[in-house]
């Protein structure tokens, strides 16, 4: 997709927004806020997955060998002094997984498996039993299972080879059994804690606001970042609260708009509110070529000389025509669009035309690099 095409999509999807939500739209509170003491925990594990049709680590992994060799120890096998138990069938693997919160004993969950050693593919694999601690050591979950694997991996004889996706990661559906529950102080403290995903004066007045409306006078806030809601000490009532409450709609405070460039991708996005003060810009564009060539030089038939080649290199630099164009005070999206699509100008050239109107201080916005 070219640059022009990008403003339109995005000038299109703007518009169509603009025309069904009011300036400040009322979400769902859930979207808004995350309760405290209700959130996923990381865990993490170290295992073996064992199977492979030879394509584990190499013996270039020497941490796989030592892996194998106490497994094999935990199992009365005895390993002489000095051997290499390493099988290109087993390739070493970090597990990683996700505790929800209110997770029991018994429940499942899925686990990601990744190589950490130069395995070719997990394809066909089962990873053996691999304890998941968190991040205070313990383990609260076992994970074991076969490995499923979206991506392939395949190699002829001449060394040409094709890879689809990533066959070095896999998952396993519930392949994680809890074996340890995670503490919560969600039903011991008198009042629930809600944190703004996004802290904003305006969001967290409207939500202690239209909270005390419904239910009384029962929420403060201290700040832009979380809400205090006094909660019914019954945890079945309690519960029954946070449902009514999660699905209650509060008005969102509106934020300054924004311009956030990618560098990477050379992704510009333009938020809909931006808006530029009067300004006359001026944007060009330098073109360095160098060209290599080769001159042959022959000498006579007489002239007893060697033949010479010599390089040539030629450079030309070629500055591209600077046009200037003027924003009127107050242009809002559709017109910066409009002189930007004029131009012809490069993802490159908008970074840089927006940026030195930032340093001028003629945006009303605020420029965002990430």
């Amino acid at each position: 997709m070219n640059f022009r095409k990008f403003i339109a999509l995005s000038l299109a999807l703007s518009m169509t927004l603009g025309a069904t939500l009011p300036v400040q739209a009322a979400q769902a509170l859930r979207n808004l806020v995350a309760i405290e003491g209700v959130r996923d925990n990381p865990l993490v594990g170290y295992g073996l997955v064992v199977g492979l049709n030879g394509s584990g680590d190499s013996t270039q992994v020497k941490f796989s060998s030592q892996s194998v060799i106490n497994m094999l120890k935990q199992f009365g096998v005895k390993v002489p002094d000095g051997t290499d138990a390493k099988s290109k069938n087993v390739a070493t693997v970090m597990v990683s997984a996700v505790f929800p919160p209110g997770y029991r004993k018994g429940q499942s969950i899925d686990v990601v498996v990744s190589s950490m050693g130069d395995a070719k593919s997990l394809r066909g694999g089962a990873l053996l039993l691999t304890p998941l601690r968190a991040a205070d050591g313990e383990t609260y979950a076992l994970a074991q299972g076969n490995v499923v694997v979206g991506g392939f991996s395949a190699q002829g004889k001449s060394g040409s080879s094709i890879t689809v996706n990533t066959p070095t990661s896999g998952r396993i559906p519930s392949g994680a059994n809890i074996e340890r529950e995670i503490p919560s102080d969600f039903n011991t403290k008198p009042s629930v804690r809600l944190s703004l995903r996004h802290p904003h004066f305006e969001t967290a007045i409207n939500i202690v606001n239209s909270i005390n409306k419904r239910f009384g006078d029962i929420a403060t806030a201290s700040d832009a970042t979380s809400v205090d809601v006094v909660a019914p000490a019954n945890p079945t009532q309690r519960v029954a609260f946070m449902a009514k409450l999660e699905s209650m709609n509060v008005e969102v405070g509106e934020d300054a708009p924004k311009v956030v460039f990618n560098s990477r991708t050379g992704t510009v996005v333009i938020a809909e509110g931006l808006r530029v003060r009067a300004a006359a810009v001026t944007h060009g564009s330098l073109k360095v070529v160098i060209s290599e060539s080769t001159k042959v030089s022959q000498p006579n038939a007489l002239a007893g000389g060697s033949t010479v080649a010599s390089p040539q290199s030629q450079v030309t630099a070629d500055q591209g025509p600077a046009q200037m164009f003027k924003w009127p005070a107050g242009a809002k999206l559709q017109s910066i669009i409009d002189v930007v699509n004029s131009l012809g100008a490069t993802p490159d050239d908008i970074m840089a035309i927006l940026q030195a109107l930032d340093q001028a201080g003629a945006i009303e916005g605020e420029l965002v690099v990430i």
